[in-house]
């Protein structure tokens, strides 16, 4: 049978970061972006050509990614879920989330004291993501 055998098993390499990028589908492009540029208090890059629409989450380091529109970008509240970076405290950003077009599934609720916080919301297009923070 194949496999490693017993006592001989590769070590595991420590990956720093599992999501290199991620994306965020919209119909309405422009409502989307108006809607994370509100909740956020940003001003996303806008790249939009024949195939498709791009607004870019700005970021010095780290991970990033975008609001995308186009063939095949299908807003869902099924699969899996995007937790954002709620800044020092998400409910800033949580209680933007209403007044932009969307709607709070889970208001800020305590995971532990190493973990934090987290909320969970659908945006403007019916997509469900997360917002996390540690106060």
């Amino acid at each position: 049978m194949g496999g490693v055998p017993l006592g001989k098993k590769k070590k595991a390499i420590a990956i720093k970061d599992y999501v290199s990028w991620f994306e965020i589908p919209a119909v309405d492009f422009q409502q989307a972006v108006y809607f994370y540029n509100q909740i956020f208090e940003i001003e996303m890059v806008q790249n939009i050509t024949d195939v498709n629409a791009m607004a870019f989450f700005p970021v010095t380091t780290g991970i990033g990614g975008a609001v995308i529109s186009g063939t095949g970008s299908i807003p869902s509240d099924k699969g899996p879920l995007i937790y954002l970076n709620g800044g020092n405290d998400l409910n800033n950003v949580l209680n933007k989330v209403e007044p932009a077009g969307g709607r709070i599934v889970m208001p800020k609720t305590f995971i532990g004291e190493d973990e934090g916080y987290f909320a969970i919301f659908i945006d403007c297009q019916g997509n469900k993501l997360a917002l996390h923070s540690k106060n």
